[in-house]
């Protein structure tokens, strides 16, 4: 019989060649920067980016309807991911934000929690609250004592009491529940008298309740008279409601924090307290600078702060300043291994993913041992005299 070889059509030459490139952005190895603080170790490359989402989710395959080969549903960006570690996997809840501006949640997992991150076949199905949300994103992850895995996040809907404006917006926490990431139990949107869009479950019980981390909003954007990250215990998480709400960790004037900060993913519970990642919100020339920050809280008392280190933990360097949302980082989610390793995923810009890696011990000894934030420039340059004159000891070691 005679053997015929058959030539590959311009279409079929093109989807390979996508292929072939996404293989290789998947498979790429991420690489350690050489830059460093000594706190954290930063990576060349980010470790999610819209590129990484699977082609079938943007290409129609078949070359009669898309003969062309064109994009038919394009992807934004890829950001503001919750965190957990299952299975001995490390995977992200990303949000994905097509270019409709509406945003989804889907699962990227890594073998490593540093790169060959790979989605999912399918985006997740979220099953709506009594009234359905326009756009739902920035879901934290807990792994809570009760057993289940939560996911908190922003639900946004139009503010109907303005039907005119078509910026005007609302925010609730909405609150679902899994035991594997694919199939969720949509519980009812926490009910406060503010907004709420950045809303975190403490991994524990409190006193036999669940407790919040808050952010109470006058508004959509606006903290108004919000006074920074709050705190709430609640008896029934199937029917969640703010009755009480305390503000553990105030915004200051001056400050990385001064127009609003919030919790970033649940707190880790170490040998000398919770330790908590934020974000802090400042107004300059370019617009709001968003940045991270550490603090910690006894683990008797998560209310009580008992160390926070002065200014930014993490703040936009380099390529990261750029993107839709200029000058932004925000981390919802990290990941601690058994021997203490602490992997930091955080966006840059409203567009991309990033891994930054630490440690227990690194993070303890910085809240523990980094000066405080003074509120004044005497006081600044009073604390770096400080550091000066506790160096002198060590100017000529060897003499």
């Amino acid at each position: 019989m005679k053997n015929e070889h058959r030539t590959m059509s311009d279409f079929e030459q093109k989807r390979s060649e996508l292929r072939r490139r996404h293989e290789e952005l998947l498979t790429r190895k991420n690489i350690p920067s050489m830059q460093g603080n000594g706190i954290y170790t930063k990576y060349t490359y980010p470790c999610i980016t819209a590129e990484h989402t699977p082609l079938e989710w943007r290409y129609d395959f078949n070359e009669h309807s898309n003969p062309y080969l064109m994009q038919r549903i394009m992807i934004n960006a890829t950001l503001n991911s919750g965190a957990i570690k299952l299975n001995n996997k490390y995977l992200l809840m990303v949000r994905v934000e097509g270019a409709d501006r509406k945003s989804f949640f889907a699962v990227a997992e890594s073998p490593n929690g540093i790169d060959h991150f790979r989605f999912w076949e399918e985006p997740v199905t979220m099953p709506d609250d009594i009234i359905p949300a326009t756009n739902i994103y920035d879901m934290r992850l807990t792994a809570h004592q009760d057993g289940y895995i939560y996911g908190v996040f922003c639900a946004e809907r139009h503010d109907e009491n303005h039907p005119n404006d078509l910026s005007a917006a609302t925010a609730t926490a909405g609150i679902a529940r899994t035991k594997d990431l694919k199939n969720w139990q949509r519980l009812p949107d926490l009910k406060a008298r503010s907004q709420q869009r950045n809303v975190v479950l403490h991994p524990e019980f409190v006193n036999g309740k669940y407790a919040f981390y808050t952010r109470p909003q006058d508004g959509f954007i606006n903290a108004g008279s919000g006074g920074g990250i709050g705190w709430a215990l609640v008896d029934d998480i199937t029917r969640a409601e703010v009755l009480n709400e305390t503000i553990i960790n105030a915004r200051h004037y001056h400050t990385i924090m001064e127009v609003k900060n919030g919790e970033g993913p649940h707190p880790i519970k170490t040998p000398y307290g919770w330790l908590h990642l934020a974000h802090g919100v400042r107004g300059c020339a370019s617009g709001l600078r968003y940045v991270l920050y550490l603090y910690m809280t006894a683990l008797d008392e998560p209310t009580r702060v008992i160390a926070q280190p002065g200014g930014y933990f993490l703040a936009p360097e380099g390529e990261e300043y750029v993107g839709d949302v200029m000058n932004v980082v925000f981390s919802n989610g990290w990941i601690v291994d058994e021997d203490g390793r602490v992997l930091i995923y955080y966006a840059s810009s409203d567009t991309r993913m990033h891994v930054a890696v630490s440690s227990v011990d690194k993070l303890v000894d910085y809240c523990m041992h980094t000066p405080q934030d003074g509120f004044s420039t005497t006081a600044s340059v009073d604390t770096i005299k400080q550091l000066i004159a506790k160096n002198k000891v060590y100017e000529h070691p060897f003499e």
